[in-house]
């Protein structure tokens, strides 16, 4: 018999517990769906046709006049990710205001709305929609990772001013300052961290998407491999894919050490 006096516990929350088995029920619903034929995968001849298949890619072609070409390819690839980055962080950082709510609801709803759409978009899509205005090359390329990009880090930006601690930016306020001097000052400091942070890391997924790019036409490694695996050349398609396993290493370096020396 409990006193009237004691706390009650706490009721139980099921919605935890609803979401998990929901979830439960849609995984078990795939592999139901999907015609998963695992034994097929590791059968005999499977193995030996995946054997045949990577012995076509040794050894690479190391020629000089393909090696150069495949330098060349990949600093498109890096220029192609490197600039895709930067215009999405200017159209994040426009973004991110009225999506943070600095202009009122209205704003922040549209806002949030253009970003889900541009971020909804894979870059392929982005790609496939842009080489029809752009024409073939990296230009289209370019701009289908800055569109997604853009979605995905004006986002995360406006997250990022809405977590902000007030306090400071009110407190110049109170002090006479102007609205932008206090965001400057006070918001943007606490913030510019983070944002590097996840510039950073779109950047590392941007070079890798810019190497898969090429493959419908918006040039760089990705364009190189499509050609060459549609000519049966392996051993040309070999190089190419080591230079993107070398590109994807490098920018992943720059990176981790970029962010080490932002966190120090």
């Amino acid at each position: 018999m409990t006193h009237p006096d004691m706390p009650k516990p706490p009721a139980r929350d099921w919605t935890v517990l609803t979401l998990m088995a929901f979830v439960a029920v849609l995984v078990a619903a795939s592999f139901a769906a999907l015609p998963l034929k695992w034994r097929e995968f590791f059968t005999v001849d499977a193995i030996h046709s995946v054997g045949e298949l990577l012995a076509g890619f040794a050894p690479p072609d190391l020629s000089p006049r393909f090696l150069t070409k495949t330098a060349w390819a990949a600093i498109e690839t890096m220029s192609m990710s490197a600039l895709g980055t930067l215009l999405a962080v200017i159209a994040g950082l426009a973004f991110s205001l009225p999506a943070s709510g600095r202009f009122g609801r209205a704003p922040r709803a549209a806002t949030r709305g253009a970003l889900n759409v541009l971020r909804s978009i894979p870059e392929l899509v982005w790609a496939a929609i842009l080489l029809i205005a752009a024409g073939l090359g990296p230009f289209a390329g370019t701009l289908a990772l800055a569109a997604h990009t853009a979605g995905v880090l004006g986002r995360l930006f406006a997250d990022a001013l809405e977590n902000a601690a007030p306090l400071p930016e009110q407190s110049l306020r109170t002090n006479g300052a102007s609205a932008t001097s206090a965001f400057l000052y006070a918001t943007l400091p606490q913030t510019l961290p983070q944002m590097l942070s996840y510039t950073l890391y779109r950047w590392e997924n941007n070079i890798r998407a810019a190497a898969i790019l090429g493959v419908v036409g918006a040039g760089g490694l990705g364009q190189m491999l499509k050609y060459h695996l549609s000519l049966f050349q392996m051993q040309k398609a070999a190089t190419v894919i080591v230079a993107m396993l070398l590109l994807v290493a490098l920018v992943d370096a720059i990176s981790f050490a970029l962010r080490r020396a932002l966190t120090r």
